[in-house]
């Protein structure tokens, strides 16, 4: 079972409480719980020696953006495996455990 968490945002789906995966102190987000539409997929790019390459996303609403605002990891090579294709936030997203 994960941890229940909620990011603050207008880019989420749900405003409530779900279920993250914590790694390293960063709650993991099921990809499904972000709405893809605020969320245009970035060029950076930083690479975490156990987990892998990170890819990015720029998020925005109301003609306002937040570059590099959320992570995840494609590779499904990377460990820990259960936080393949979630979503971490950072940079002005609030989250709540």
């Amino acid at each position: 079972m994960g941890i229940m968490a909620k990011a603050r945002g207008k880019a989420l789906c749900w405003p409530r409480v779900i279920a993250t995966v914590e790694v390293e102190g960063n709650q993991y987000f099921p990809p499904d719980a972000i709405r893809k539409e605020y969320f245009k997929a970035s060029e950076a790019h930083s690479v975490c020696p156990w987990k892998g390459t990170a890819n990015y996303y720029d998020s925005g609403s109301d003609g306002k953006r937040n570059a590099g605002a959320a992570w995840f990891y494609p590779d499904r090579r990377m460990r820990p495996k259960q936080i393949k294709g979630y979503v971490a936030f950072w940079k002005g997203v609030k989250v709540e455990r």
